[in-house]
């Protein structure tokens, strides 16, 4: 499944006797969609992160708070955003095409956020995408005109 809002995934496991595995949505430190997170949780629907870096906006890689975490561990904001979500339970598919950064969105199973730092991460949130709007009927019929 993919980008499955939490209504959606709710009667998608309540209507079919094999619910989706896994959903893949969009979720990163500014789009955490915690109530979608609680219902993949509460139905066994393993939540992946699609674009885990919020595409490099709001200046991803060097927010102020992420970097200020990752600080204290010798990580990269990238690494506390990654870390910060496999915390949560999701799995994480970061993409790069830089070797560096490939090892560094690897290494992330050495360290473990605090309480502090997931509230910290936890006030970034914006409630909503930047990157796509799921709701927009335009750009749902743009989605579903490409070839692929």
């Amino acid at each position: 499944m993919a980008n499955c809002y939490p209504h959606v995934l709710a009667d998608l496991c309540e209507t079919f006797a094999v619910p989706p595995m896994v959903n893949q949505v969009e979720m990163h430190p500014f789009f955490q969609q915690p109530l979608n997170l609680s219902v993949m949780q509460n139905y066994g629907v393993v939540p992946e992160a699609w674009a885990p870096f919020n595409e490099g906006r709001r200046n991803f890689f060097a927010d102020p708070t992420l970097s200020a975490i990752g600080k204290k561990y010798n990580k990269t904001a990238a690494q506390v955003a990654l870390r910060w979500n496999i915390q949560r339970g999701a799995v994480v598919i970061p993409k790069s095409v830089h070797e560096e950064r490939i090892r560094q969105n690897i290494d992330v199973f050495d360290f473990s956020l605090s309480e502090s730092d997931m509230e910290q991460i936890k006030a970034m949130d914006i409630g909503h995408s930047e990157i796509v709007d799921h709701f927009d009927p335009h750009w749902i019929r743009f989605l579903h005109s490409l070839k692929v």
